[in-house]
């Protein structure tokens, strides 16, 4: 299986959170891939640039170098305006950025690795886990 890292778990990892480091490490360990979804480098990577932490900077693109940054595509931005939609039918509206990491992973039949579960939760045919606990 494929795991897509969200832009808050990839924070904990550039500051060595101990936790989510032995979730990667086993996720690794048992043949998984992990992938950085393109909407969380684009934050992750602005925000560094903006803040001017070099060290950091270069350690995320270690770190995207390692386990790869996926591509976006028509069908993902697609179903990216389906939920959309469906949010916003039900009331339940989320950033663009999340939308689009959604969208990233339900494509791609991805699962993604999140603190922040409930921006996500309900987006039909997304699987979510936390590796902060």
């Amino acid at each position: 299986m494929t795991f897509a890292l969200d832009s808050n778990i990839i924070s904990y990892l550039l500051k060595d959170n101990a936790t989510v480091y032995a979730w990667l490490d086993k996720a690794l360990d048992e043949g998984n891939c992990c992938i950085i979804p393109p909407v969380a480098y684009y934050e992750l990577r602005r925000g560094l640039l903006f803040s001017g932490a070099t060290k950091k900077a270069d350690d995320f693109e270690t770190l995207c170098r390692e386990l790869g940054v996926g591509r976006m595509s028509t069908r993902i931005w697609d179903e990216a305006a389906r939920i959309y939609s469906n949010q916003r039918k039900i009331g339940q509206m989320i950033e663009d950025a999340d939308i689009f990491i959604a969208a990233f992973c339900v494509i791609n039949g991805y699962i993604l690795v999140t603190n922040n579960t409930r921006h996500f939760v309900g987006i039909e045919g997304l699987a979510l886990v936390d590796w902060t606990k």
